[in-house]
């Protein structure tokens, strides 16, 4: 199994924020064998605070100021524009399609507001068919005072979307009508006070679901099916993403599956690290392997190698990305090689090329 990782070709799509350069998606390929990345290529645009690629692995889209941009995934790894589409909003902080690669979802940050665009067949975005602004009060923090919606992700049997909400400390829960490409709210899942739910993912069969606390450091998984029509969330498992010591001030960041799914990798920012968790299948249940420093001031995102022997992370504040090599068996990651400049990195997609 291994030996044939190391045969298959990947490249990495890295988003940044550009200042100063207008490059804002770097590509490079990946080496599995000695756990490092090589430029390739990089993209003219602005401001990728986050990219996604579409479940066919066809097409890849990007944030940018004003909106979103699609582009083709060439059989090398390179990305060809295909067309820009408005949000009608201020500039998005994340963005998923559904399961059938017919609509895009974006989520705005800034203005509290989930859009969601049409896509055609050719991979390009099309007409807004449903937007919506969370409103509400949080409490009386600077940062939680109003909605701010920072990830948006379907359920793997395409009916629901689930939406978090930092300011409100809420995942909204939205019924999704794939023929009409319209929400409406079926349910909420209530955090703690002050816990800023961050990003949320699946498990592969999608009978799990994880959400990553920003502010409190923690993640909890829930399982989740529908019963008669309206889907049932029920907490199992709370973990933590970092030790918690007195005084310490941490948020975290990064939470994503490995190509296998698993192990779950999070990072957090303030401690600077890295933690990995295995993942019960049958279960869903976390266990901690290691939290250990990731040598980079906020690492935004990170992401195991598709052989699970290598890790990178994006450090947004130090502008590079740390390699590490990981022994998943002894809980350790040693640093790989030197730090690769890169500026303001936010978002990393390890990507399989045809």
């Amino acid at each position: 199994m291994a030996a044939s990782k190391a045969k298959e070709k990947y490249v990495a799509y890295v988003s940044t924020y550009t200042q100063g350069d207008n490059h804002g998606i770097k590509i490079y390929d990946v080496d599995l064998e000695r756990g490092r990345f090589t430029e390739k290529d990089q993209v003219e645009i602005t401001n990728s605070s986050y990219v996604s690629i579409s479940h066919n692995r066809r097409f890849l889209y990007s944030i940018t100021d004003f909106g979103v941009e699609s582009y083709r995934v060439l059989k090398d790894g390179n990305l060809e524009m295909i067309n820009f589409a408005p949000i009608n909003g201020m500039r998005g902080c994340y963005l998923s399609t559904d399961y059938t690669d017919s609509y895009l979802f974006v989520a705005g940050y800034h203005d509290g507001k989930l859009t969601v665009l049409r896509l055609r067949e050719d991979g390009s975005v099309g007409e807004i068919t449903d937007e919506i602004f969370h409103k509400g009060l949080g409490t009386v923090a600077e940062r939680n005072s109003r909605p701010h919606i920072n990830c948006a992700r379907i359920t793997h049997d395409n009916k629901y979307l689930l939406v978090a909400d930092q300011g409100m400390d809420h995942v909204n829960v939205y019924r999704f009508d794939v023929s009409q490409g319209k929400v409406a709210l079926a349910d909420v899942i209530r955090s703690e006070l002050d816990s800023a739910p961050r990003h949320v993912k699946m498990s592969r069969d999608g009978r799990f679901i994880y959400i990553i606390h920003e502010w409190k450091c923690y993640v909890d998984v829930y399982s989740y099916e529908e019963k008669n029509g309206q889907p049932v969330f029920e907490k199992i498992q709370t973990v933590d993403t970092v030790k918690r010591e007195k005084g310490s001030s941490c948020a975290a960041s990064a939470l994503t599956f490995s190509d296998d799914y698993k192990y779950l990798l999070c990072t957090s920012a303030g401690d600077n690290s890295a933690t990995l968790y295995s993942v019960d299948q049958e279960t869903g249940m976390l266990s901690r392997i290691f939290c250990l420093p990731v040598s980079g001031e906020y690492p935004k995102d990170a992401s195991l190698f598709p052989n699970n022997k290598f890790l990178v992370s994006l450090n947004h504040e130090s502008n590079d990305m740390t390699f590490f090599k990981v022994d998943i068996e002894n809980g350790t990651m040693i640093m790989n090689g030197p730090p690769v400049k890169v500026d303001v990195p936010n978002c990393i997609i390890i990507h399989k090329v045809s």
